[in-house]
């Protein structure tokens, strides 16, 4: 698969799989920006995810999503991007994603991704019964990561391991410094 020299690592993955954490340390390591879509999509529309999908609903998230993900792909700045869950379930994010980007996707067991967002009630997707939500929504997304140019699980690695992962991939793909 080609790389694109567009300076852009993108992380993807289901919630809970680290890419908040990994996409600033990765960007710290590589001396490169750092941003969130689901940040920037909270800041163009001056409310929460929680409030857009309350108020909203989840096209009109999704709308919003791929429409910041695309301003942030076409910067012309080094970037690391840290997706949205979701962000995969659209074509159009998964084409644009690899053609301006190294796309890693982060996965973990099921019970991490459990504990690691249990107690989290910003995500909307979450509401009710978390653990059948989970395992719900792994079961439908199951392959929407699986475009990734390189998957990293990150059940049993600690951030700095995840990173050092993606920094020896990257730089054995990639045609840029």
């Amino acid at each position: 698969m080609s790389i694109s020299p567009s300076g852009k690592v993108v992380l993807i993955g289901f919630m809970g799989t680290g890419k908040s954490s990994v996409s600033r340390l990765l960007a710290e390591k590589l001396a490169w920006s750092c941003a969130d879509s689901d940040a920037e999509v909270e800041r163009a529309e001056g409310r929460s995810i929680s409030d857009i999908f309350a108020e909203d609903g989840e096209q009109a998230f999704r709308d919003m999503e791929s429409h910041e993900l695309s301003k942030l792909l076409k910067q012309h700045s080094h970037t690391v991007i840290a997706t949205g869950g979701g962000a995969v379930l659209r074509e159009d994010n998964r084409s644009a994603m690899l053609q301006h980007g190294f796309v890693v996707a982060l996965s973990a067991d099921p019970e991490q991704i459990i504990a690691r967002v249990l107690l989290d009630k910003s995500r909307p997707l979450l509401e009710g019964a978390v653990r059948e939500r989970v395992y719900g929504l792994l079961e439908t997304r199951k392959g929407a990561y699986d475009f990734a140019h390189l998957t990293v699980d990150t059940t049993e690695l600690s951030v700095e391991e995840v990173v050092d992962c993606i920094v020896m991939a990257w730089k054995q793909h990639s045609t840029f410094p």
